[in-house]
């Protein structure tokens, strides 16, 4: 069943997140037009959940919250999770009011693949996106960046005696290698991460 999205404060909470977040704040802005978008989506959600059994997560909720990581760069849903326990801000921005629980990452990962799987998520974008406020923000100039592949030499420390011989790297994904003393070039030397690197950086010429 779709959750209510409504904010309920506590009867005896002293911190009203409402003023905790200053006037001039971006996600002021961000939150007002999001809400918006929301309001016009209201009928989409009912089509998501069924009219009886438990709660869910309210979707709004879950939208504004996946702006937030998107926004904030948080790499996973259970950094998202734990950012909003602790963080005010994130708290009044997904709607949450100080002691409201906070949902699990793996219920929070469920619902939002719902979401994802609707095409609301899709439609909310849309439905931002075609804000007023939001449409003067928009640029139609675009850049273009050089995805060339380049060629670079392989690490030092990769480098082996094509014999087999000499002792072996230090423990460990980037192990220390001991050269000193030997002579190397590239026809007593190969790297084993790439064979056909010929562009040894010691290569006596």
């Amino acid at each position: 069943m779709r959750g209510n999205d409504a904010v309920a404060g506590s009867l005896f909470s002293y911190v009203d997140l409402e003023k905790r977040v200053r006037p001039d704040h971006p996600l002021r802005v961000i939150r007002g037009l999001v809400n918006s978008a929301l309001a016009d989506l209201s009928t989409a959600f009912d089509a998501l959940y069924s009219p009886f059994g438990r709660e869910s997560i309210p979707p709004e909720r879950l939208l504004r919250a996946l702006l937030l990581q998107a926004f904030y760069s948080i790499r996973s849903e259970r950094q998202l999770v734990e950012r909003i326990e602790f963080d005010l801000l994130f708290r009044w921005f997904v709607g949450l009011g100080v002691d409201d629980p906070v949902w699990d990452a793996t219920t929070f990962t469920k619902n939002r693949d719902r979401l994802l799987q609707g095409d609301v998520a899709s439609e909310f974008m849309r439905a931002l996106l075609a804000q007023p406020k939001v449409k003067v923000l928009l640029s139609t100039e675009h850049f273009s960046v050089d995805g060339t592949l380049l060629e670079a030499w392989a690490s030092t420390k990769s480098f082996r005696p094509k014999d087999g011989s000499g002792p072996p790297p230090d423990a460990g994904r980037n192990g220390e290698q001991n050269f000193h003393g030997q002579k190397r070039s590239n026809e007593t030397h190969a790297s084993t991460t790439d064979p056909n690197d010929n562009a040894c950086p010691f290569h006596i010429r």
